[in-house]
């Protein structure tokens, strides 16, 4: 997790958000749904996505108002099965990630700080996170929404592949 304020790390969310939504534009509905094997295809890809922003959504609301950061997880295959996304069209797809990512940016940036930062001694950021947390160290809501926007871009390295070089990151 890069050390940086947490106002940096806001404006990165964003241009992480308008910078994607310009590259996928730039994808063919073709590729889009072209899958390698058992991989998912782009259009999966950004489906599951959208499942997290729809799962963080409620962590990052609820972890504003409880003593832990306990939250259930979920069967991402089968999220991404029951809605094929491959049936859906490409650019509803891409403005749903980025309205939903636009939506979490603005809940996320108005999290007051000591709510952010406040420790929690009991989560399951040992199970739900991309870049888990052992269960005996205490975890912050500010890890969690930083955590989220690592594995935004983690899936977003995975639509670019084979498409454009990996961009540089600051």
């Amino acid at each position: 997790m890069a050390a940086n304020s947490y106002q940096e790390f806001l404006g990165d969310f964003e241009q992480t958000i308008r910078e994607a939504t310009s590259r996928l534009q730039q994808i063919s509905a073709d590729d889009s749904a072209r899958s390698g094997g058992d991989e998912w295809s782009r259009k999966q890809i950004l489906g599951h996505l959208i499942d997290s922003a729809a799962n963080n959504h409620q962590r990052f609301v609820r972890g504003q108002f409880t003593e832990d950061l306990v939250f259930p997880g979920y069967e991402q295959d089968q999220w991404v099965s029951a809605q094929r996304y491959n049936d859906e069209p490409w650019p509803n797809l891409i403005e749903l990630w980025r309205a939903y990512n636009l939506h979490l940016l603005h809940v996320v940036s108005a999290i007051p700080q000591p709510v952010l930062t406040q420790t929690r001694d009991k989560h399951t950021l040992d199970q739900i996170a991309f870049k888990t947390v052992a269960p005996n160290t205490p975890a912050t809501l500010e890890y969690l929404i930083r955590d989220y926007l690592d594995h935004l871009k983690h899936h977003l390295d995975q639509i670019w592949r084979d498409l454009w070089p990996t961009p540089t990151n600051n």
